[in-house]
């Protein structure tokens, strides 16, 4: 089993890994919820821990960026005058929480039992398949009219996001949040050159179109194509 433990604090991040690793866990690590989310793009893993207050990106943050793509497991480390935000992470879809300083073998009991939670899931969950598409979010495919198609993480990332709520009109704000985080609240052009890029590779010309534009607004994918969209 994979873990992905993120915090600022090297001394915490130390203890757990040695900890995690000698209970057979493959364990990465992340110093914030930026370079979390790129771990967690790379590595797949079976559950997150992360601290709340961090730098960057903080833990409530990051588990509404990691929701809005997975439902992998994620427990919360807090303080106790992290009350507040403890909850807001629990809201946003957060499994757990412990709160520090903590018992290691709490932790794990916790670690234990929600990747025994996780186990007992309905594997299709990670599967999406409507319409023209058919994406497994676990191997990083997508299929397009039964073609396999290519696509770089971001671009994998947002179109399981937008397959995951189809025919929704998605704000730029949301989709920015999504594939970036707080990075890309202002960055809008970010989103026009992805949202151009995916377009390329999995609609056709003279063929089906799946996202639209909502002008001022944001976007709206339908897996079952779209006619006489606007472009942007």
């Amino acid at each position: 089993m994979r873990i992905l433990v993120v915090d600022d604090e090297p001394q915490i991040t130390r203890v757990l890994r040695m900890s995690l690793q000698s209970n057979g866990y493959e364990v990465t690590l992340a110093r914030d919820g930026a370079e979390a989310l790129d771990r967690f793009r790379d590595s797949a893993p079976d559950l997150i821990i992360t601290d709340l207050s961090m730098p960057v990106m903080d833990g409530l943050e990051l588990t509404k960026a990691i929701r809005r793509l997975a439902n992998t497991p994620i427990i919360v480390l807090s303080v106790r005058e992290q009350d507040t935000m403890k909850v807001s992470a629990l809201d946003e879809g957060a499994d757990d929480y412990i709160t520090k300083p903590f018992s290691m073998q709490e932790l794990l009991a916790r670690v234990r039992a929600n990747l025994r939670k996780a186990s007992k899931e309905e594997p299709a969950a990670l599967k999406v398949a409507e319409g023209d598409f058919s994406i497994d979010a676990e191997k990083h495919s997508v299929q397009v009219r039964g073609a396999e198609i290519h696509l770089t993480p971001k671009e994998f990332d947002l179109l399981l996001f937008f397959a995951r709520n189809p025919r929704r009109v998605l704000t730029h704000k949301t989709l920015l949040r999504t594939i970036w985080g707080t990075a890309g609240n202002n960055q809008p052009e970010y989103l026009r050159v992805l949202i151009a890029q995916l377009r390329k590779k999995i609609e056709q010309p003279e063929g089906s179109r799946y996202i639209g534009s909502e002008p001022w607004v944001g976007y709206r994918f339908d897996p079952q194509g779209l006619e006489k969209l606007t472009s942007s």
